[in-house]
């Protein structure tokens, strides 16, 4: 029998260090294995991740990705910004909608820092999520009011890291 909580949670990775996206893939991992209903939404990502390939296979985990096909360097496109917009507003009625146990948001935190989504309005969905839905948010630069509404919050702290020597990111690894 499959016990599920009846208390919501908002749950937050950030920091600059590796192991954001990968935490949350693994808490829908296990959330799958408990039957439960996951939706990823990958804001800024449009590239192709080994992640992607796994979670296909998994029939009750859905991932749409809401960016392009490069991350942001410099400066937002009006392209990354219409990516982000159009992938919120989806975002928010399959929240509405209360058919997920579990909804991963990967790179809001990077989203919103560059802007391309308002807070405000981000905050306002969260604080009307259903009692039973799991929230996870990742990224880099959680703002202090995103960290506020949270109920868990993580910071993953780079220590050393290989791209600091030259290092290119591993398929299988880091992508």
């Amino acid at each position: 029998m499959l016990l599920k909580s009846n208390n919501k949670m908002i749950q937050i990775y950030t920091g600059n260090g590796k192991g954001k996206t990968t935490a949350a893939i693994g808490a829908a991992i296990r959330a799958s294995g408990a039957g439960m209903n996951i939706f990823i939404a990958q804001f800024v990502k449009g590239m192709h991740y080994s992640e992607l390939e796994v979670l296909k296979a998994i029939p009750n985990i859905a991932l749409e990705q809401f960016g392009r096909d490069c991350f942001i360097e410099k400066e937002p496109t009006q392209a990354d910004i219409e990516a982000a917009q159009n992938g919120w507003e989806k975002v928010k009625k399959i929240i509405k909608q209360h058919k997920h146990d579990m909804i991963i948001l990967d790179e809001l935190c990077i989203a919103l820092y560059y802007k391309l989504i308002d807070l405000n309005k981000v905050l306002e969905v969260l604080r009307d999520i259903d009692e039973k839905t799991e929230i996870i948010i990742t990224g880099r630069y959680a703002s202090d009011e995103l960290i506020e509404t949270a109920d868990l919050v993580t910071k993953m702290r780079e220590i050393k890291h290989p791209y600091n020597n030259g290092t290119q990111a591993r398929k299988g690894i880091e992508y």
